[in-house]
């Protein structure tokens, strides 16, 4: 074999792609099991849907004037079938796909969520990456404010969970179709007096999708939104009602919220309630948690009409606010760590971790052969708790020395221990 003549690139990971190391992971593994509880508690079950799905499933559902469609889809055609996929970029599509190809709704409604990576071809920067994670809560198949009220209340519970206090509410509602088509009447209206000073995209989106204009950042354009006629003023007595009912009942939980008549949300299908939960600690990334009622999504993707409501939440951001209220507290690797002198007693450590993983505590024996002043070392950074000592004539006479390395012994109190092997286990487990 002809050698190398040139030396390997160094691969890094694709930017806005991020690895998550150990201590990111745990973090990320500790907030996964406080939000599971906290959705079992509500009667959620979790779903779990395929990473790829059909483009045309997202150029329907989220609607081929959106942002996501236009501009940050990972779409791609299979060389095996010609045929466009796209790598998510949202879970509601794709809940809602599940559901109706197995005909889930079809005796009751279902309170269902996802965890997992979504994927944005964006411009990477804090809490907006190219692949990220999200919370999809969806309860499928049931209508009312009652349901909408519950959600936001829901995420008001996690929120105490987690110890954050600085999360904001802002509600408003799109009404129906009707009520939306006469606003976007006058909308367009009012934006043509404005074609002199709207964007690229205010213009392109003019006659498409007038109603994401109004929710632009350009600080040139927000006198022109400000002015623009309101979608409240169009609402219906029976999507007043609605509203009306989310409010009264958010109120009863005693969670305050302020009305935003501009919040309209990055994504088509929405109607009724919306609500965004918002920070000013994560810069330029405001939202922490976003959904709202899609009660035409089913039918639009084929399914037999029905309500939904939900909404989604992004992990990468939550963890970041979290963090500022919440400092991680570093995860050892493991309770005990057995330290051990010749190879027979390197034997044993194997043979003796084996047993006390029998008995569900966490144990790593220092691999190869060092000092004992080495391993001791590596016993302390491990963050173990204590450390299982096989040497010598004690091992012989079956006996392990334990010395507590946590812990700060009381007086009278030792932090080392002779303890016979066949009560070790049971010594164990009333240590950690």
């Amino acid at each position: 074999m002809e050698k190398m003549t040139q030396a390997f690139n160094k691969v890094s990971a694709i930017r806005g792609m991020n690895d998550a190391l150990p201590s990111a992971a745990d973090r990320i593994n500790e907030l996964e099991g406080i939000v599971r509880e906290w959705l079992r508690i509500y009667g959620y079950r979790n779903m779990r849907t395929p990473i790829l799905e059909h483009t045309r499933l997202f150029t329907r559902g989220i609607g081929e004037v959106t942002d996501i469609v236009e501009k940050e889809m990972y779409t791609f055609t299979d060389a095996l079938n010609n045929e466009s996929l796209t790598m998510r970029p949202e879970f509601t599509a794709g809940m809602v796909r599940a559901a109706i190809e197995h005909n889930l709704l079809y005796d009751r409604p279902h309170r269902v969520y996802a965890m997992g990576p979504v994927f944005r071809h964006e411009r990477p920067q804090r809490g907006r990456y190219r692949q990220f994670h999200q919370i999809d809560v969806e309860a499928l198949g049931i209508a009312g404010p009652d349901v909408d009220a519950e959600l936001i209340v829901m995420t008001s519970r996690l929120w105490k969970m987690l110890g954050i206090n600085d999360l904001k509410l802002e509600v408003n509602s799109l009404g129906q179709g009707d009520e939306r088509a006469a606003h976007r009447q006058a909308l367009i209206a009012h934006l043509e007096k404005f074609k002199g000073i709207l964007d690229e995209d205010g213009l392109r989106r003019m006659y498409t999708n007038p109603l994401r204009v109004l929710d632009t950042k350009n600080p040139a354009l927000q006198e022109m939104a400000e002015a623009a006629p309101k979608l409240s003023d169009y609402l219906g007595t029976e999507s007043r009602t609605h509203l009306d009912g989310v409010l009264q009942r958010i109120s009863d939980a005693g969670v305050a919220y302020q009305i935003n008549p501009r919040m309209v949300r990055g994504l088509d299908y929405y109607n009724l309630t919306v609500f965004e939960w918002i920070t000013d600690k994560l810069g330029a990334q405001a939202t922490v948690c976003g959904g709202g009622r899609y009660d035409g999504l089913i039918e639009l993707l084929g399914g037999k009409p029905a309500p939904a409501v939900g909404f989604a939440i992004g992990v990468e951001r939550l963890i970041d606010l979290w963090g500022q209220f919440q400092p991680q507290i570093e995860q050892a690797e493991c309770s005990v760590y057995i330290i051990h002198q010749g190879e027979d007693a390197q034997r044993r450590a194997a043979v003796l971790a084996e047993n006390i993983r029998d008995a569900g505590i966490s144990v790593v024996v220092h691999p190869g052969s060092s000092s004992f002043k080495s391993q001791f070392k590596r016993a302390d950074s491990s963050a173990a708790s204590i450390a299982v000592i096989l040497a010598g004539d004690e091992l012989a006479a079956g006996v392990a020395s334990v010395k507590m390395l946590r812990s700060n012994p009381q007086q009278g109190e030792t932090s080392q221990h002779s303890v016979p092997l066949d009560d070790l286990i049971s010594f164990l487990k009333d240590k950690v």
